[in-house]
């Protein structure tokens, strides 16, 4: 049955792998299901939102399970979705603050009533129409045909800038690098590498790499459950070393002490999802102040989905003749995702870049996704155990590292000899990482590389697509960025 609705034998892989590539992919991206309503209630800025975190919580993993279902059984790719990282802190503090003040400036002007509306559900508005002409979009194949147009250079460079970014993240998630403020905001190595926290990364990494090497199938869950046992240890054992241990600055301030705790259970009821549920204000999101909003939450989800998906694309090898097969069905499943957790009370649905570490240990068909989908559904259920591994970075961080250093692979094949498309190229290659956003990545390489290859007498060569999205963008960022920066 699998096989007939997967075709698994024609790709090359198993029920067993996939299942091992769903669960992989799974733990990798655990993390959003705290996060998430951890962004978006304010607690993790501690600027209240007044939005219920347990209904965010339910309604992250149905939006989550919903548009990762559709890509695994309409689209039958490897590729998990979920609210985004990036478009959620943008819905909780700008989005956000331009609502509440909307609201002030309306209420103080006698347009509307104090407490008719709150400003988080004016953002579901917002999402929930960016989401409506994302669903236009894809069912009018514009996204189709925006990927189709895009050179098999700069392919190659989303997939490495990509697996650069999810690296960085890896690291920085880990504590390995950190921000360093003083004497001028820069990035740092941790030099507390007696950290509990980088004993536990280091370990995970250390496994991983070692049976990537010697090619041993699972090796980055594999990784994952040896560090998880080992934080287990440390954070059982430490605390016989004694006082002089335990107040070291090392050990007092890791993440292992403050942040990881044991599962009190194996199993909890959902959390409510009526404090959300469709509490969207659609009126509110079509005031002219929130206007230039839906756009900008479009063109986030445009390019955000469109870099992930053509990277683990890419890597997986499903490109062929420089198109994705069903990239069609593929594009719709963040589409519906969207509207759908706008309605139930999230943010922004994307493709997931973690998705790629499910990819390496072998999943080529949309049984990963299924498998994730319906990992999302139990964690419903199963919340203690989830949040116990996604709540502690340096466990499932080494699997980041790893992956990017597998898809940074892919720019070996760029046509480094052609400046014409080797610069766009490498402009996404490290402005992904650099601006720390594959939307804006993308956007500084979609603008250069139709300007290149027109000056330097290769414009035949770019697709007429290329050339008004380069318009697009450039109005984009002049007419609406600009002004609110």
């Amino acid at each position: 049955m699998f096989d007939r609705i997967f075709r698994l034998r024609e790709n090359g892989t198993t029920v067993r792998t996939e299942l091992l590539a769903g669960l992989t992919t799974f733990l990798t991206m655990a993390y959003i299901i705290f996060v998430q309503p951890a962004v978006l209630t304010g607690d993790i800025t501690n600027m209240p939102t007044g939005m219920d975190f347990g209904a965010v919580l339910t309604a992250t993993c149905l939006a989550a399970a919903l548009a990762t279902l559709i890509m695994g059984l309409y689209a039958r790719y490897p590729i998990a979705q979920a609210p985004g990282m990036g478009e959620n802190f943008f819905f909780a503090l700008t989005l956000f603050a331009a609502a509440k003040t909307m609201i002030g400036q309306q209420v103080a002007s006698g347009q509307i009533a104090a407490g008719s509306t709150e400003p988080w559900k004016i953002g579901l508005g917002v999402v929930f129409l960016s989401g409506v002409l994302f669903f236009i979009l894809s069912m009018l194949g514009v996204r189709e045909k925006l990927m189709e147009a895009i050179s098999p250079s700069m392919r190659h460079g989303i997939a490495g800038g990509t697996g650069l970014f999810i690296a960085f993240i890896g690291l920085q998630l880990s504590s390995l690098v950190q921000i360093v403020k003083e004497p001028v905001a820069t990035l740092a190595m941790n030099p507390r590498f007696a950290s509990p926290d980088l004993i536990v990364f280091f370990f995970g990494l250390l496994v991983m790499s070692v049976l990537q090497a010697r090619r041993v199938r699972g090796a980055i869950l594999w990784g994952i459950l040896a560090g998880g046992l080992l934080a287990v240890a440390l954070k059982l054992g430490l605390p016989l070393f004694g006082d002089g241990v335990m107040k070291s600055k090392c050990v007092a301030e890791s993440m292992l002490v403050n942040k990881f705790q044991f599962a009190e259970g194996f199993v909890s009821l959902p959390p409510s999802l009526a404090p959300t549920f469709l509490e969207m204000d659609l009126r509110g999101a079509l005031r002219p102040p929130m206007i230039p909003f839906i756009f900008i939450f479009l063109f986030m989800v445009l390019f955000d989905t469109l870099g992930t998906l053509i990277g683990v694309a890419e890597r997986a090898g499903f490109i062929k003749d420089d198109k994705l097969p069903r990239a069609h069905r593929a594009l719709m499943s963040d589409a519906v995702g969207t509207v759908a957790g706008a309605a139930l009370g999230t943010s922004t649905v994307v493709s997931f870049i973690e998705s790629a570490s499910g990819v390496e240990q072998g999943g080529r068909t949309g049984l990963t996704a299924v498998t994730v989908a319906v990992l999302f559904l139990l964690s419903l259920f199963f919340s203690p155990i989830i949040q116990m591994i996604g709540s502690y970075p340096p466990i499932t961080t080494p699997a980041l590292v790893v992956v990017g250093a597998m898809m940074i692979g892919n720019v070996r094949h760029i046509e480094w000899d052609n400046f014409a498309e080797s610069i766009p190229a490498f402009l996404i290659l490290i402005g992904i990482p650099m601006a720390y956003s594959i939307a804006d990545g993308l956007a500084l390489g979609f603008i250069a590389y139709p300007v290149v290859k027109l000056l330097s007498g290769q414009g035949r060569d770019v697709k007429w697509m290329m050339y008004v999205m380069a318009l697009i963008l450039v109005a984009y960022f002049l007419l609406v960025l600009m002004p609110m920066g």
